[in-house]
């Protein structure tokens, strides 16, 4: 493999039925993700507005699997405890956002989560150089946050760059987040991602889920080991 962690396809809810979303979490269970990841929107950091802390927490108990916050909001230090109350184990702040980024970092870490940090793509990785050690995941977004269904913007250097850093540091994950489908997640592996979003496609494959989820986590490995090879030490 492409690194030390295992390929892991986590669905975005934003497409889901609202009104039936504890179900919803239960079929995406069912269906074999690694995780399920809610997008946080406040209206100002991006032009849309989403939930919020208390619906995360009303289905919490419906899952067993983790959950991921992605805090696309400009003043995420003040609701980190409210997200991990919620029952996420994991918060994901924008550099972007952050005035004192490593501040907020261990501020995640000590409300009891691990920590991760988007990146927006026109951002660079340099950006959280000085707090890689202390990051357990980099979300690069290949697509502008903000909206679900836009086409993948690939970052291939970004993300090679991304893993570099990862592999010197602490063996951070790397996730993306934004157009992934069975084509674009092949370019993303490759390229040092094992952490896939999948919202849109997810939701339109003819053959449902499950389908959708294997067929992602397939095109991944494959991927991966096509450029890397199988052993784990490659890299």
């Amino acid at each position: 493999m492409t690194n030390s962690h295992d390929v892991k396809i986590i669905p975005s809810v934003l497409p889901a039925d609202f009104s039936r979303l504890g179900q919803e979490c239960t079929d995406l269970e069912s269906a074999g993700v690694d995780a399920i990841q809610f997008d946080v929107m406040d209206g100002q950091f991006v032009p849309n507005l989403t939930f919020g802390a208390d619906t995360i927490a009303s289905v919490r108990d419906k899952v067993s699997v983790e959950f991921e916050a992605h805090l696309m909001i400009e003043t995420p230090d003040q609701f980190i405890q409210n997200f991990v109350d919620a029952g996420c184990q994991t918060l994901i702040v924008h550099a972007e956002a952050c005035a004192h980024l490593h501040r907020t970092i261990h501020k995640i870490k000590e409300a009891g989560a691990k920590a991760g940090v988007a990146l927006n793509p026109h951002t660079p990785i340099e950006m959280v150089e000085n707090v890689a050690v202390d990051l357990d995941m980099l979300l690069v977004m290949t697509v502008n946050p903000g909206f679900g269904g836009q086409k993948y913007i690939e970052l291939g250097p970004k993300l090679d760059k991304a893993r570099a850093l990862s592999n010197a540091t602490s063996n951070f994950e790397i996730e993306v987040d934004g157009g992934i489908n069975a084509e674009t997640i092949k370019h993303a592996a490759a390229h040092g991602a094992n952490m896939f979003i999948s919202g849109s496609t997810l939701y339109k494959h003819p053959e449902g889920l499950a389908a959708c989820v294997k067929e992602l986590r397939e095109a991944a490995e494959a991927s991966i080991d096509l450029t890397h090879g199988t052993d784990p030490s490659c890299c």
